[in-house]
């Protein structure tokens, strides 16, 4: 049985993880999409230090076992997160801030599945009714225009290789975290959000500075409005490997989709991106969906 507190993490991540995204693609026009994912790991390295020295305090006694199973679930799920942020600012640039984060949420049915293939973890079959009523109206709130159609082609594709890469991804970080100390699975979840992105961060300096010298340039000389979208970043990663550390990835990953939702406002909002009724009618097929996921 799940540990309850993982729906209040992934309802804290969801929120964050928009505002994150917003700013991110606030940098993306001056650095491209891999300075601006560079943003949310080097910007938020620093803040996610700073949660493990606190977990180190409130969990003095916690013994991480740095073993392979850790070791490849992390890298792999690393990886995988890279692509995927890369994927997924490409996607909101070529089809719009909510309709690029609708696509991008692909990642609940390929959640779902490689969670049971890779992993063995199991979900009921109302679970997978849901999975299958929320992918539907995903598919719908996204679909564009006729005149469109061209512009959000390329978008697609990005989001949903962004979804595939989110959805293994999830399942990796769960069985990192588990690896990591099974006994303090918080602690666990914490410790795993800094392993990763310093990991992430080293990566992606070495490549910048390997094939794009002058985005690289151009994060660091922005370091001051990218602090915002690090801290929501570090805030939005810790919300997520805690609910992964206490629920299988498939149900965590159907909860955030309030994200959604969300980035319909955001875009709405800031970018002044209209909704049309039929992707409001699909917001409410997705809703109902996700109840039947959350049943797991």
């Amino acid at each position: 049985m799940a540990n309850p507190l993982w729906i209040p993490a992934t309802l804290a991540a969801a929120t964050f993880q928009v505002g994150r995204n917003a700013l991110q693609r606030g940098v993306m026009p001056s650095s491209g999409p891999w300075g601006a994912t560079l943003v949310r790991f080097l910007f938020g390295l620093p803040f996610s230090i700073v949660f493990v020295l606190f977990a180190l305090l409130v969990v003095p006694d916690a013994d991480p076992h740095w073993s392979s199973a850790f070791w490849i679930s992390a890298i792999v799920g690393a990886a995988s997160q890279i692509l995927a942020t890369a994927a997924l600012l490409s996607a909101m640039h070529r089809s719009g801030f909510a309709v690029g984060t609708a696509l991008q949420q692909s990642s609940l049915p390929m959640t779902a599945l490689f969670g049971l293939i890779v992993y063995g973890d199991h979900i009921g079959a109302i679970a997978w009714l849901g999975v299958a009523i929320t992918t539907i109206g995903l598919a719908a709130l996204s679909w564009p225009s006729p005149r469109q159609l061209r512009a959000s082609t390329a978008g697609a594709a990005f989001g949903l290789a962004s979804g595939a890469m989110f959805g293994f991804s999830l399942n990796a970080f769960r069985h990192a975290a588990l690896a990591l100390d099974g006994e303090h699975p918080i602690f666990a979840a914490i410790l795993c959000v800094a392993v990763v992105q310093a990991m992430q961060t080293v990566a992606l300096i070495l490549f910048l500075a390997w094939r794009d010298a002058a985005a690289l340039a151009e994060v660091l000389r922005r370091w001051r409005p990218s602090l915002g979208a690090g801290l929501c970043g570090a805030c939005a990663s810790v919300g997520w490997f805690v609910a992964l550390a206490l629920s299988p990835a498939a149900p965590v990953r159907a909860l955030g989709i309030i994200e959604a939702p969300i980035a319909a406002i955001a875009g709405h909002r800031f970018f002044r991106e209209a909704l049309s009724l039929r992707q409001m009618v699909a917001g409410a097929a997705v809703i109902g969906g996700v109840l039947l996921i959350t049943l797991f």
